[in-house]
């Protein structure tokens, strides 16, 4: 869906506690977590405001977001 926020707290909200915990306590983590936040910021500033992007640059994007969700669940759910 268009717009649709995939910030970690909404996409993981069983694990809202762990990821302010791991933002706070572990640099690697708070990293990503910054880059997946720019990165879905991004995504949805461009769907939202309908700007004009080509579709490699738009996959690339969400190619990145996809992967940092995934390296993110993996270490939450360790």
């Amino acid at each position: 869906m268009l717009g649709e926020n995939h910030g970690l707290v909404y996409d993981f909200p069983e694990f809202k506690d762990k990821i302010s915990e791991l933002k706070s306590s572990d640099a690697n983590f708070n990293a990503q977590a910054k880059e997946y936040h720019s990165l879905d910021h991004e995504i949805r500033g461009l769907e939202n405001n309908n700007v004009p992007t080509d579709d490699l640059t738009f996959m690339q994007l969400k190619t990145r977001r996809a992967q940092l969700k995934d390296e993110i669940y993996k270490v939450l759910t360790k």
